[in-house]
């Protein structure tokens, strides 16, 4: 029997990314190939192959590579067909904004501790880690050799299969990323919240509002000064009158 159609199915029935060894040990059994590293080339060559079959416009899927491992996904042309179609099957994942800023702090300064996180953010994301730590979108790292010795965190295997990575490696850049972040996660917000477009977007109303309250302050602050000085310089004539 043909390795490459057993491998195609192999691929397509697999609900995870689904490794080399794993399709070598489930094709071994029908193949008429007894050397284990012909065998192996063999299949690494018919997945190859696959691949290139699949990148062609005629298929509305590709196999990638994801997480160390190989599955079949719907190409980008089509995600908004089948991201309508997939968010009608199953919950998606609901996460806070104040989550979703957490997690891109942990997948760019990865491994990162919790006072290093809230410093970033500028404020405590201790509960926030517990969020993402149950959505098993971050993992331990182990502790970080310093006083008090904190636990460094860096992002999981669930966190490539939910953005289609092959590793780390393959993050964005942080604009991209935000972008990816909104299109993934804009449905599955909180109620009442809403992704921030970019951080300097989000700035600068902070800027001008305290800018503006500045002002205010001081224009408040001169009007009792100069109501202060002239109620001085109404007292010596109230006085003189009298």
């Amino acid at each position: 029997m043909s390795l490459r159609p057993q491998i195609e199915a192999i691929i397509y029935a697999a609900e995870t990314p689904i490794t080399l060894d794993q399709i070598v040990a489930l094709v071994k059994d029908s193949a008429e190939i007894a050397d284990s590293t012909q065998l192996r080339s063999q299949v690494l060559l018919a997945v190859g192959e696959l691949k290139v079959e699949y990148s062609l416009d005629a298929h509305g899927i590709e196999i990638r590579e994801v997480a160390g491992g190989y599955r079949m996904s719907t190409k980008p042309e089509q995600h908004d067909a089948v991201r309508a179609f997939a968010k009608s099957l199953k919950p998606p994942i609901r996460l806070s904004l104040p989550a979703l800023e957490t997690l891109a702090v942990i997948a760019y300064k990865q491994p990162v501790t919790v006072p290093e996180i809230s410093e970033i953010r500028g404020v405590d994301a201790g509960g926030v880690i517990a969020t993402l730590l149950d959505r098993k979108l971050i993992t331990t790292a182990g502790r970080k050799a310093v006083i008090g010795r904190p636990i460094l965190y860096k992002t999981s295997r669930e966190f490539l299969l939910r953005f289609g990575l092959k590793d780390v490696g393959e993050l964005p850049s942080m604009e991209e990323f935000e972008k990816l972040v909104a299109e993934s996660f804009q449905a599955d917000l909180l109620p009442g919240e809403e992704v921030a477009p970019t951080s300097d977007a989000s700035s600068a109303p902070a800027t001008s509002e305290t800018e503006q309250t500045g002002a205010e302050q001081n224009s408040t602050s001169s009007g009792e000064t100069a109501g202060s000085s002239e109620e001085k310089a109404e007292a010596p004539a109230n006085t003189t009158s009298e």
